[in-house]
Parts: C-alpha cells; sequence; structure tokens
C-alpha cells in the first residue's frame, strides 16, 4: 500500500473582477499576505495602471508578456546519491512555471528601493516586459544552473 496521499484536484480560480483574468487572479492570490486580498487586489491594479499612462497600450499585454518571460521551462532540484548531492535538471509544467515565475516578479519588486509597492510592481512588470530585470535574470540563471548540470539529468525521477 502506498504511503503517499492522493493528490487533490486543484480548485478552479474565479476569474479577476476588473480584468476577467484567472492569470491576475492567481497573481492577486500569490501576492496577498495574511488573507488581506483587498489589499493585494489595489497594489496590482494601481500598478497595471501605471503600466497604462507609461506604456500606453493595454496593462495586460505587458502583465502577459512580463509573466511568459520569467517563466521558467526547467529547474534543478538536490538529488542525494550514494553519498553525494547532485544538482539534477527537471523540466516544469506549465502551472508551477508560471507561480515560479510570479514569485520571482513578486521577490524582484519587493526588494526594489523606494517608492510604493504599485511603482515597484509596475517597473518590475515593464522590465520583464522587455526582458530586463531581477525576476528575467533569476530565470536566465536557473536555465543555466540546468544546462551546466545536463550531465546528471539521468538521475531524474
Amino acid at each position: 500500500m502506498s504511503r503517499k496521499r492522493e493528490k487533490r484536484a486543484k480548485r478552479p480560480v474565479e476569474p479577476d473582477s476588473k480584468y476577467k483574468s484567472t492569470h491576475i487572479q492567481r497573481f492577486i492570490n500569490r501576492m496577498m499576505k495574511k488573507g488581506k486580498k483587498s489589499t493585494a487586489q489595489r497594489i496590482v491594479y494601481n500598478a497595471l495602471e501605471i503600466v497604462k499612462e507609461k506604456v500606453k497600450q493595454e496593462p495586460m499585454e505587458t502583465f502577459k508578456k512580463a509573466l511568459r518571460n520569467v517563466t521558467p521551462l526547467v529547474k534543478v532540484k538536490a538529488r542525494r546519491i550514494g553519498g553525494s548531492t547532485y544538482q539534477v535538471p527537471i523540466e516544469v509544467g506549465q502551472f508551477e512555471g508560471e507561480s515560479l515565475g510570479s514569485r520571482w516578479l513578486l521577490s524582484s519588486a519587493r526588494n526594489r528601493p523606494g517608492r510604493s509597492m504599485p511603482e515597484k510592481l509596475a517597473s518590475e512588470f515593464m522590465d520583464a516586459a522587455n526582458g530586463q530585470g531581477t525576476a528575467v535574470k533569476k530565470k536566465e540563471d536557473t536555465h543555466k544552473m540546468a544546462e551546466a548540470n545536463k550531465a546528471f539529468a539521468h538521475y531524474r525521477y
């Protein structure tokens, strides 16, 4: 008998009220701290308004492009084999990749100096959409690490 629990089905995420997008709603849910969803919504919507003013185009397009540029295709996972630990490259699914990418966007926006959170988040969205910024660098570093450890890919499980 297996010791692992049965996998539960993922609960569907309702689209957000303003843009009718499940991607934005999941981003808001990941941004939320201590259950304060209305605060997270206000920050994300204000950030998208700032993007709209600065870029002069649809903010959803910028958001989607930023998320696409930050979503990794592979990651490395430490695997202990015979007393040594190897960094084994593993392919990332669409949902997990989006989750990692949005977490990287949030952490890099939070680490930006000064200003308010909507301004920092808007700057990070615009940088990521242009292929720059800390979150994009994190993705590239992860891909480089996976490429460097490609020899250990046969330890994948």
